[in-house]
């Protein structure tokens, strides 16, 4: 805990998503500064008319104090006012960004305050043009950050590629803060209304061209066992193309689309095996989250994946190759053993190379020296 002089008033600004890690990176990083004994605000930026966000009742339970932001469409104006607001008020010591929005429409506010300002680039929005547009403003917003956290190595190299300075970027690789217990695979089971027997694939994720959910679909109709069922958690604008597809390759009764689950994490125990099938990642949490429930992997080599797991932990396979995956997915059934003793390997690098205490060391040093910066500057 810190004392009085050591403590920071640290304010964070996200614009969530319905569910994804980013979500879970804010909620566990604000939730562990918190309990270190500094004072962590969030504003979190809503559509206007909708009431509340998961992340927000999370981040209260944990004793964070929630800032509300509910505006309408492209009401930037008022959005950089209301952040203009908080900083006046609370005086934070850092305001720390996430997500492209907040980068591009509210990154700038602080420094006009005397404020340093640090943003974690999570991902990229990737997809259609009007996405990679999204991201070539953040990538120039980003320029004026006084740090940006890389969350892959992949991160690194793509930001100095769009001009950010190398002294301003930290490679800084999401831990796992494991708040929540998994359940039993019986229980698990039940709570997504699943057979208690039978081989299940599990999948879970946003539905978007990025995340490569197509793949594991084709790569379920190209299983030699018929019986191997496919769980696909989560939505987004893919699903019903992904449907279709599907039916296209006359798996669609193997394939049980579960929406959105809250708290999906602690279900993964449901499955014999976890597939990340994404076309391009960074540094997934979904992942860690498979890891901690003890299921075995099997993902694309891309992105900050292999950074996570190697072949000792998890069977690797080239993104965008159904035949491959089908393939990796056939070999953990087929020897379930091997699979857990990979499991097994999987689980012991996450305790030790991704556990939550060194990484909010790290963001905390982070914010102390760009605040002793600063205020020697303005001295």
């Amino acid at each position: 805990m810190s004392n009085q002089t050591d403590r920071l008033t640290v304010l964070h600004v996200t614009a969530p998503a319905p569910f994804g890690g980013l979500e879970r990176v804010v909620e566990a990083l604000a939730a562990g500064q918190r309990r270190a004994g500094h004072a962590v605000h969030v504003a979190v930026i809503l559509d206007a008319g909708v009431p509340d966000h998961p992340l927000a009742e999370a981040l209260r339970r944990a004793g964070v104090a929630v800032e509300l932001l509910p505006l309408p469409a492209r009401a930037y104006w008022r959005e950089r006012a209301a952040i203009a607001a908080l900083c006046r008020r609370l005086r934070p010591a850092v305001v720390h960004t996430h997500g492209y929005r907040p980068d591009v429409v509210d990154g700038g506010v602080p420094r006009r305050h005397g404020i340093p300002v640090v943003a974690t680039v999570h991902g990229s929005t990737g997809g259609d043009w009007k996405n990679r547009f999204y991201d070539w403003l953040q990538l120039r917003a980003l320029r004026r950050s006084d740090a940006v956290v890389a969350v892959s190595r992949e991160i690194v190299e793509r930001l100095i590629r769009a001009g950010v300075s190398k002294e301003r970027i930290v490679l800084l690789r999401n831990a796992w803060h494991g708040d929540r217990v998994p359940l039993s695979r019986e229980a698990a089971r039940a709570a997504l209304d699943l057979p208690s027997e039978g081989a299940r694939i599990g999948w879970a994720g946003r539905l978007t061209a990025a995340k490569g959910a197509d793949v594991v679909v084709e790569a379920l109709a190209r299983l030699d066992d018929p019986g191997v069922r496919l769980s696909v958690l989560g939505d987004g604008p893919e699903a019903q193309a992904l449907r279709l597809r599907a039916a296209a390759a006359g798996v669609q009764a193997r394939v049980t689309w579960h929406g959105v689950v809250p708290d999906a994490g602690r279900l993964l125990p449901a499955f014999d095996v976890f597939v990340l099938s994404s076309r391009f990642e960074y540094s997934p949490i979904v992942l860690f989250e498979a890891i901690a429930a003890g299921v075995p992997v099997v993902a694309t080599a891309v992105g900050g994946i292999p950074d996570v797991v190697s072949g000792t932990e998890a069977l690797l396979v080239p993104p965008d190759d159904p035949a491959a995956l089908a393939a990796a997915v056939s070999a953990v059934l087929r020897d379930p053993a091997a699979a857990r003793r990979r499991a097994l390997a999987a689980g012991r690098r996450l305790a030790e190379e991704f556990s939550l205490g060194p990484w909010l060391e790290r963001y905390e040093a982070l914010y102390r020296t760009l605040a002793a910066s600063w205020s020697r500057a303005r001295a």
